[in-house]
């Protein structure tokens, strides 16, 4: 089971990456920090010095349509932000 779904590129995650050496990823809702720090240095082949977690909330979406009120929310998932150890960095663009 992959613990990791995709990496979070977004400008206020490439701007901490760029300044403190952090980077985002979306993963698996189970999964605790020792599988996500796992998971990173494998499949990155880098140095893991700390983990956090969070569980972003689902947003509320409506839009008026010719039927009536549409009424939704996005899915809730699981963030980590983990931390680098130093001169080590990791670049999501050398794939494309």
């Amino acid at each position: 089971m992959a613990i990791i779904i995709k990496p979070i590129v977004t400008e206020k995650m490439t701007a901490a990456g760029e300044k403190f050496n952090r980077y985002g990823f979306q993963v698996v809702r189970t999964a605790n920090k020792l599988e996500i720090k796992k998971a990173v240095e494998e499949m990155y082949n880098v140095q893991v010095l700390d983990v956090n977690t969070l569980i972003v909330a689902p947003k509320v979406k409506q839009r008026w349509t010719r039927s009536g009120l549409l009424k939704g929310k996005t899915n809730a998932y699981k963030k980590a932000i983990v931390t680098l150890k130093e001169g080590e960095s990791i670049d999501f663009y050398s794939n494309i």
